[in-house]
Parts: C-alpha cells; structure tokens; sequence
C-alpha cells in the first residue's frame, strides 16, 4: 500500500501504521529502519511524559498532538514485533479490548456493584487470577520497577495492607518517620554511603506511606514543590537583581542570607493566609 499523502484529507490508523512500515522499509528512512524496541525505549518515556505536561496544563490542542505521538511509539513497536513475527497492532487492540471487557464485569457481566472500592476490589481479584497470581508478594513483584519510585511505594503500600501489613494510624506514621529520620542522621555520621542510601530509602519509603493515609500523591506532591522551588528561585533572582547582586560571584553567605529572608517572608504570609 501506498499513501497518497498529498491528496488524502484525513488519514487513520491504519494508515498510521502503513506509514511507519514505509519508514522501516529498506529504502525507507535511514533512522527509523534500524531502531530497535530498546533504542527508542526512552523516547517512549518522554513522550508519555509529554502527554502528561499536556493534561497538567489543561491544554487541549497539545494533548491532542501529544496523544498522537504516543500512539506513534505504539504502532512503531507494534511494526517492529510485526516483522519479527509474532504480534501486529490489530493482536494489541484485541488483547485490551478482551482485558477490559474481563475486568469490568459490572459493565460487560452480571456482576453488580455499587461503590470505587468494590470496582477496584474486583479489578484487582480478577487480574491475580489472570495473572496467575496467588500471593500477595507477586502482586507485589509485579508492580513495574521502571515506575517513578514514589509512585511505586504507594502502589506497593497499598498492596501491602491487602496483604494484612497496615499502618493505618497517622500518629503512627508520624512516628515512624521521625524514627527513620533519626537513624539516617545516626547513619550519616559514620560517613558510610551505602548506609546512608538504605536509610533515605527507608525515610522516603516511609513517607509514601504517610502520603496515602493523608490522601495525597507523593509524587504529584514532590512535583508541585519541584514548580514552587523554581518560582521561589526566579523570586530569589527578582531581588538579588534589584539589590545589584550576581547571585553566581556573590559571597555565599550572602546569597544564603537573601534566601532565609525571602522563605521567612514565605512563612508569615502563609500565617496571615492560615489567619484569614
């Protein structure tokens, strides 16, 4: 098949999937026919994350062209696995089609339910059983490593206290932190890296936890301090400036000074907001 790219006025995904055929032919494009799934793997990650930024900003049009590119990375995988013989894109769409129809009894079945949880509950049961899952430590395992880790220690949290391991007090949890706190700053003492990587492990391990009985996304958490942390920078810079300072060739302690003032500021205004 040949695409008349000129004179088409909407193409699909069919036609998607021909084109990057075409790419990967041997007259094709000269990039795209020697990429292998582990040579594109973290150009898949990026655009995912792309698509992501998109949803966080609230912006349509760019989610729209986001979405596309990760389909992109989907059908180039699918051709790959196609010339080797062993599955095609129609085999994807089949497979997650027949999975979700499994996984929803309660829209596709008899089942009924009334509640998230018991949707979620049943999810769960039915992807052990597919999954010939029958404990609760390979749910465990099964949970992919190439996850955000912050992301993957509340899955595996939650996974946990299905298991009958729950630390469901949140005085506990507070405990618990300031414990791991304790023994990171004992460990860091002895100047042992090894031992000071467990122990922050074990810290923010500890705080995930935390996280999911407070109701919040660790992660989603981490990243809106990463966005606070620029904005309070580029504040930082706003006022050296005006001050006459190069942040870069200016004495540290200096630069440090200017810092304390701007979070101390930071401090009595989110006091006056607590206030109101």
């Amino acid at each position: 098949m040949v695409l008349d790219f000129k004179n088409k006025d909407k193409y699909n995904v069919d036609d998607l999937i021909e084109i990057v055929k075409r790419l990967r032919a041997p007259d094709g494009c000269p990039w795209d026919k020697v990429q292998t799934h582990k040579s594109i793997r973290k150009d898949f990650i990026e655009e995912v994350y792309e698509a992501v930024e998109a949803i966080d900003e609230d912006d349509v049009p760019h989610l729209r062209e986001e979405l596309g590119d990760v389909l992109f990375q989907v059908v180039f995988h699918s051709v790959i696995e196609s010339e080797n013989g062993n599955f095609d894109f129609s085999d994807i769409t089949d497979e997650v089609s027949r999975k979700m129809i499994l996984r929803h009894p309660h829209v596709f079945g008899e089942i009924e339910v009334e509640t998230t949880e018991q949707v979620l509950s049943n999810w769960d049961a039915i992807k052990m059983q597919t999954h010939s899952q029958t404990t609760v430590s390979e749910t465990m395992e099964s949970v992919s490593k190439t996850l955000p880790s912050l992301m993957r220690a509340e899955k595996l949290v939650k996974k946990s206290a299905r298991g009958g391991v729950e630390c469901s007090d949140k005085d506990e949890a507070f405990e618990l932190i300031e414990e791991k706190l304790a023994r990171l700053k004992n460990v860091s003492e002895k100047d042992d890296a090894a031992a000071n990587e467990k122990a922050m492990g074990e810290l923010l391990f500890s705080i995930a936890n935390l996280s999911g009985l407070l109701k919040t996304d660790s992660e989603q958490s981490l990243y809106n301090a990463c966005e606070d942390h620029i904005a309070r920078f580029r504040r930082y810079e706003d006022i050296a400036a005006e001050k006459g300072l190069n942040i870069q060739d200016s004495d540290t302690e200096v630069t440090n000074q200017l810092w304390k003032e701007i979070i101390n500021q930071e401090k009595l205004e989110e006091k006056k907001n607590e206030q109101i």
